[in-house]
Formats: structure tokens, C-alpha cells, sequence
């Protein structure tokens, strides 16, 4: 039988070719993918830039202050005391009570007569009247000698006054002239509350004298309060049994306070008197303004909440024109007390946060055009959030900010406010 042939019209070679380009071209995308996918993987391998953040260094002005805790307390207080032995009656004064100056009683004491019949009583009693005496003498002249330096401060703090207008005088001695008149002034009132305290002593033993003279009759000698102001605290409340010199109870004005902080000796150190301070954390809104007044020369050993003895010194301030709501302080009060001991009102600053140290050098890193390079710097005064720099930045600088561990020099990273 013979065969039939069907024609295709093409070659049969055509066919063979046609099949070897659909290979071809399979092997081309496969090629392709297994391209586009290590491609991926690399792009998802390669290192990226760390994030960070970033602060300029500029010029502006640093101030260093000291932090510490303190605590207000009255400037003048007075212990009220027993001036002769018997029976004191009951005290009925409480804390916060107002007293005045020689008017008010806060107590009478029936003299035993056994010891004020004694004739050496009576011979100490006549020595502590002269005593007394003397003591209200210097009292006075204490008294005029703070009325002329306070008459002098005010002469100087007048004419400074209109040097300022004329502008022949500089701000600092300007302060100081006004801060030497507010010392003098304090110095005025404390010597006027000390010449209170000797008229009263000298009253106490006149009282004790006078019944010595006349033991026989039965008076009973009233303890008045020495100075105006309001009761600090009663120590003996209850009738009983006294001696000469039993503490009765204190006496203080409240609204004459001064601020008292235990400063480290090495701070207290750069401390001078008349720096500002600023006491914080008194439950005012605002902070009070203040000024150092005295540097103690003596220092004392105190323990720290870590078990750490430390050399303390104490460092008095006083309120500069406090507010109608510091009145509201009394005496011991928890206060917060920063006291400036450097200042520059034009520094290189650069945040702290900044600079770490390695070795005995300070470093940063610097931002490069998305590199980071660390560079070595000198750094001076800090107040805890900026640092001045005194060698190795320029202004316009900037610096990375608390850089984490994985960024080394010439790493690759980006800013994240960008």
C-alpha cells in the first residue's frame, strides 16, 4: 500500500530549529531570576546605615551651679529657760503660738526659799546682774557699731546707684554694693534682736536678785518671752520641779529665715559669698532667688545613704526679695539649693550626652556627610547637659548623641530627624 504524504509546507530541519530557541529562551529567564533573586539577596545583606541622633555645637552662655539638699531654718531663735529653782506652773502655749516682747508670761516659777536663803546664791546672783549688765552695754554698742556700717553700706549702694545711671560703673560692683547694704541691714536687726536678749537676761537677774534680798515673802516670778515672735517648740509643758537654766521652750520669728545646705568641701570650695543661688523644690511655682551670705570654715564628716563617709561644709543663703508665698516656710523645711560657682557668657557648648571618655581623652563622633568619624576634644566646665569644649570643635559641628555601641569610626549612619 503505498504511503500517503501530508504536506506541512515547511522543512522538517524548521521544526529542530524552532524547539532549540524555546530552550534558549527558558535558560534566559531562568538565568534572569536566579540573577534578580542573588541580587535581592545581596541588597538585603549589604550593611545600612545605624540611626542616630544629632546636636550642633554652638557658642551661648554656661552656668555651673552645685545641687544639694537643704533646709530652711530661723535666723535668730531664743531658748526661753528656768532663771531661778521652784515649782513652774503649766506651760500653756503651744507651737505656732504668738508671743511679744516682754509682755507676754509664758510661765511663773514659785522660788524655793532654802537655796535663796543661801549667801553664795546671793553673791552669784549680784555677779550675774553685773554680768548681765556688761553684756547689755556690749549689746548696745554692738547695735551702733551695725547702725554705722549699715549708714556707710547705704552711702556706697546711693552713689553706686547713680554711677549706674552715668554708666561709670560696672554691673558686679553695682551688685555688690547692693548686696553689702542688704548684709549690713541683717546685721542691724540681728544686733537689735541681741540687745532684746541682754535687756531680758538682765531683767532675769534682777528677778533672781530680788529674791534673794526678800526670801520671806512668797512672790512668784514671772517668765516673760525675750523677743517677738511665735513659739518654735515647747520643752517643758507640764507643771513641775525646775532648776536654774531648765529650757522651757524656743522662740523665733518664722518669717526670718536663711537656707542651710550641707555641701561636699570640694564644691564648697569654688563657693564665694554674694554668688546666686536658686532654691527650688519649696512648693512654689518659681524658684526663690537668693545669695550666699557664709561659707563656714569648718568642715564635719557625715555618712551618705551609700555608706560613705564624706566632708561636709555648711553654706548659708539668703532670700532676695522672696514672694508673698515664701512667707508660707517655716522653720526646717525641705528645700533644694543650687548655687552657681562658674559662669561664661560665651562658651563653645556641645551636649553632653555627646562626649564619652577613652582612656584619659574625651571623644565624640562627629556626623561627616553620613559617616561617622570620632574625634578627640578637650572639654572644660559642665553643668550636666551642656559641656564647654576648649579645644578640638568647631561651631556649626555636628556631633552624634548617645551613640550605641555599634557605631565605630567610619561607619555609615543617618540621621533620624532626617
Amino acid at each position: 500500500m503505498p504511503e500517503t504524504v501530508i504536506e506541512t509546507g515547511a522543512a522538517p530541519w524548521e521544526g529542530r530549529r524552532t524547539a532549540t530557541a524555546k530552550g534558549m529562551l527558558r535558560k534566559v529567564i531562568t538565568w534572569a531570576l536566579a540573577l534578580g533573586l542573588l541580587g535581592l539577596i545581596g541588597y538585603g545583606l549589604r550593611p545600612r546605615p545605624i540611626e542616630v541622633e544629632t546636636g550642633v555645637v554652638a557658642r551661648g552662655p554656661l552656668t555651673v551651679h552645685v545641687v544639694e539638699e537643704g533646709k530652711t531654718r530661723i535666723r535668730n531663735r531664743y531658748v526661753v529657760s528656768a532663771p531661778v529653782a521652784g515649782q513652774m506652773r503649766r506651760v500653756a502655749f503651744k507651737n505656732g503660738d504668738k508671743v511679744k516682747a516682754g509682755e507676754t508670761v509664758i510661765t511663773q516659777i514659785e522660788p524655793a526659799i532654802a537655796p535663796l536663803l543661801d549667801p553664795r546664791a546671793k553673791a552669784e546672783a549680784e555677779a550675774k546682774v553685773k554680768g548681765a549688765e556688761a553684756g547689755k552695754q556690749r549689746a548696745k554698742e554692738s547695735l551702733e557699731m551695725a547702725h554705722t556700717a549699715e549708714k556707710f553700706a547705704l552711702q556706697n549702694w546711693e552713689r553706686a546707684k547713680k554711677l549706674v545711671q552715668a554708666k561709670t560703673i560696672s554691673d558686679n560692683d553695682r551688685d555688690n554694693a547692693e548686696r553689702d547694704y542688704e548684709m549690713r541691714a541683717r546685721e542691724v536687726h540681728a544686733a537689735e534682736f541681741g540687745l532684746q536678749v541682754a535687756e531680758y537676761e538682765l531683767a532675769q537677774a534682777k528677778a533672781t536678785l530680788f529674791q534673794i534680798a526678800t526670801p520671806g515673802n512668797n512672790t512668784v516670778v514671772d517668765v516673760h518671752s525675750p523677743v517677738s515672735g511665735y513659739v518654735l517648740r515647747v520643752m517643758q509643758e507640764s507643771a513641775t520641779i525646775v532648776g536654774p537654766g531648765t529650757q522651757i521652750l524656743e522662740v523665733g520669728d518664722p518669717t526670718d529665715i536663711e537656707i542651710e545646705a550641707e555641701i561636699l568641701s570640694r564644691d564648697a570650695v569654688a563657693i564665694k559669698p554674694g554668688a546666686p543661688v536658686s532654691i527650688e523644690q519649696w512648693g512654689g511655682e518659681k524658684p526663690l532667688q537668693g545669695r550666699v551670705r557664709l561659707v563656714e570654715p569648718a568642715g564635719f564628716t557625715k555618712i551618705s545613704a551609700l555608706g560613705v563617709e564624706e566632708q561636709r561644709v555648711i553654706v548659708l543663703s539668703d532670700l532676695v526679695n522672696p514672694p508673698p508665698e515664701a512667707q508660707r516656710l517655716g522653720d526646717r523645711y525641705r528645700v533644694e539649693v543650687r548655687v552657681a560657682v562658674w559662669h561664661s557668657d560665651d562658651a563653645l557648648l556641645c551636649p553632653a550626652g555627646a562626649l564619652f571618655r577613652e582612656g584619659s581623652e574625651w571623644k565624640t563622633f562627629v556626623y561627616d556627610k553620613g559617616t561617622a568619624r570620632k574625634t578627640s576634644l578637650e572639654a572644660g566646665h559642665s553643668d550636666g547637659r551642656m559641656t564647654e569644649v576648649t579645644k578640638g570643635l568647631d561651631v556649626g559641628a555636628e556631633v552624634l548623641l548617645h551613640p550605641p555601641d555599634t557605631v565605630k569610626d567610619g561607619v555609615a549612619v543617618k540621621n533620624r530627624g532626617s
